[in-house]
């Protein structure tokens, strides 16, 4: 499908997705976005749905102003992935061993790990740039300076919720490494710190809700904010690369008779902002739930722990910012899922996938999300299609 057009207040709603499937709250959230002064545009992705503030899903281009909450508070989450000279058949007919070995690696959960990851040990990790990144820390915000070494030690590992770790196989039979993951807790402390300044800004007090509150160009909360965010999302990044490495090496040992070699690395943020510039004006992007995808640009959309995911190339439609879709989208709340499927039904949506099967990851149960097919068919003109995935192992936290 191409977008629907919605009348929005200031700025047409541009939705890649049926809006008769939209949840009310969700469209409201739209509708309040539209109505921000220094909106330029909205895109809404096939995977939308209701968030705080706005919906995830949503990709917002503002002139002179940014809304911290439109980013999300786990700033630079996002995916990466890798293809290996490994096979289907390289494979054991057992591999709850090889995901034992990838969770003793990769701290799941609230897990960190006991000393910060030296990435000079890793193999082939790129450290240019390391020690001036963590050099910035000082010029961050005073209120979260005292989380330094538990943002050390939380480097490299994967959190909860839909972040996954997982091994895959594409439709030749080639084994992919992916992951999901973001900019853990010191990430969640930054957000929140700026979103309660933002809401207390004489600007702000007009706005249509609350977590909608923005900073805006040219004044001091604006220059912290922006520092903070960049420095969380290459944060992000370090430690997707991070977890990659760790990951690579545990292949490398589990699979030393076919010595394993790796490809490119593909790795795209999904909750974060950028510099871009449309129509000649200078925007700031927001993607909360949407990847970049200009032409050319190499993208991941995941589908949940028991369904397909994808690899993709942007096909650089301006109409939704360059974006596309993050994954498959949440049609239900975790709470809702919970509620309604019960471990059996997990057993059964996640049949011939090695991971966990039990009432703590139930509110990630396939069923939960909305079906990865039709979210790619409703962004044909945004991506094409460079490989199918589908996991055999699915590590959650």
């Amino acid at each position: 499908m191409s977008y629907v057009e919605i009348p929005g207040a200031k700025v047409p709603i541009r939705m890649w997705a049926d809006p008769a499937t939209v949840e009310e709250g969700a469209m409201q959230q739209l509708r309040n976005v539209s109505t921000l002064p220094w909106i330029k545009g909205l895109a809404v992705m096939p995977d939308v749905h209701f968030g705080k503030g706005a919906t995830v899903g949503s990709v917002i281009a503002m002139h002179g102003a940014v809304c911290p909450a439109a980013v999300g508070v786990d700033i630079g989450c996002g995916m990466s992935a890798v293809k290996t000279s490994l096979t289907a058949n390289d494979l054991p007919g057992d591999l709850s061993r090889l995901r034992s070995r990838i969770e003793q690696a990769i701290p799941v959960g609230r897990g960190m790990h006991d000393d910060a990851v030296d990435p000079g040990r890793l193999h082939g990790f790129p450290t240019a740039g390391w020690d001036d990144f963590w050099g910035r820390f000082g010029g961050i915000a005073d209120a979260v300076r005292f989380r330094r070494e538990r943002a050390t030690k939380q480097m490299g590992t994967l959190g909860s919720g839909n972040h996954m770790i997982e091994f895959c196989l594409d439709g030749e039979g080639a084994v992919w490494l992916m992951l999901h993951s973001g900019s853990r807790n010191i990430g969640k402390e930054l957000a929140e710190h700026h979103i309660g300044i933002a809401q207390k800004l004489p600007h702000n007090q007009g706005v249509i809700d609350r977590d909608l509150a923005v900073f805006i160009s040219d004044t001091p909360q604006m220059a912290d904010y922006r520092n903070d965010l960049y420095w969380a999302q290459e944060y992000a990044k370090y430690n997707r690369a991070i977890m990659m490495a760790l990951f690579k090496d545990v292949v490398r040992r589990e699979f030393k008779k076919a010595k394993p070699v790796f490809e490119q690395e593909i790795s795209c943020h999904h909750n974060y902002v950028a510099e871009e510039r449309y129509d000649g004006m200078d925007l700031l992007v927001t993607r909360k739930g949407a990847i970049r995808a200009g032409s050319g640009d190499y993208g991941i959309i995941p589908g949940s722990m028991g369904t397909s995911s994808y690899i993709v190339k942007g096909l650089g439609n301006e109409l939704a910012f360059n974006s596309a879709s993050h994954g498959a989208g949440r049609r239900m709340s975790r709470g809702a899922a919970k509620r309604r499927f019960t471990v059996r039904d997990l057993e059964e949506q996640t049949r011939g996938v090695e991971c966990r099967k039990d009432s703590g990851v139930l509110d990630e149960i396939p069923a939960a999300y909305k079906p990865i097919e039709q979210v790619m068919e409703q962004q044909r003109d945004l991506v094409e299609v460079v490989a199918k995935l589908k996991q055999v192992i699915c590590i959650k936290g």
